[in-house]
C-alpha cells in the first residue's frame, strides 16, 4: 500500500502520474526525449537498458522490470538475459562502448561526483561520442529521481514479471506520452 491515497490502482509511476497529472506531461516529456528520441545514435533498446540496469541498482522493482522489459524487446532477448547483463555487464555480450557507458551510469547511480575521467576517456576510447556519455549520465540521474519517487511513496508492482513483457511491445509502440500510459 502507498505511503498516500493515490485515489487509483495503477502500479508504479502510473499511479503516481495520475495523481498528480500536472507533473505527469513534464516527467513522460523527459522520458520520451530520453528513451524514445531517434536523434540519437544510442538505441533505443541501450538507453532503456541503462534505465534498466540503473533501477536494478537502485533495487527498484517496477522500474527495472519495465525497462528491462522494454531493452529485451528491443534488442531481442529475453528478460533472464537482461538479468544477466544487470547482474554481471562486463561478462556480458555487449560493446565496450556499451560497456563503458553503463560503468558511468553505476557511478551516477552512486552519486555524479563518482563518475572518473578515466571512465570518460574509456568510454570515448571504446567509441562513446561526447553525446552519448551526456545522454547516459541524463538517463542515470532520470531513473535515480523515477526510481526514488516510485519507492519514496511506496507504489505497488505486479510480481508477475511476465506482466512486464507483456506491455513490452505496447509501450515500445506508444511511447510515454501516449494515453495508452495511463
Amino acid at each position: 500500500m502507498a505511503h498516500i491515497e493515490l485515489n487509483n490502482d495503477l502500479p508504479g509511476i502510473r499511479g503516481l502520474m495520475a495523481y498528480r497529472p500536472e507533473t505527469e506531461k513534464a516527467l513522460n516529456a523527459l522520458a520520451e526525449v530520453l528513451l524514445r528520441n531517434d536523434d540519437n545514435t544510442l538505441t533505443r533498446g541501450e538507453r532503456e537498458l541503462i534505465g534498466a540496469y540503473v533501477s536494478y541498482l537502485n533495487d527498484c522493482f517496477f522500474c527495472q522490470n519495465v525497462h528491462g522489459a522494454l531493452a529485451g524487446y528491443y534488442l531481442n532477448c529475453n528478460i533472464d538475459e537482461i538479468d544477466a547483463i544487470k547482474k554481471d555487464f562486463y561478462s556480458a555480450d555487449l560493446s565496450p562502448k556499451m560497456k563503458g557507458l553503463l560503468a558511468i551510469a553505476a557511478s551516477v547511480q552512486k552519486g555524479g561526483k563518482n563518475v572518473t575521467t578515466g571512465q570518460i576517456e574509456a568510454a570515448r576510447n571504446a567509441g562513446a561520442t561526447d553525446k552519448e556519455i551526456h545522454d547516459a549520465v541524463l538517463i542515470a540521474a532520470a531513473f535515480c529521481m523515477f526510481n526514488r519517487y516510485v519507492d519514496g511513496l511506496a507504489t505497488w508492482a505486479p510480481e508477475d514479471r511476465q506482466f512486464y513483457v507483456n506491455r513490452a511491445p505496447q509501450r515500445a509502440q506508444e511511447g510515454y506520452q501516449s494515453s495508452v500510459y495511463k
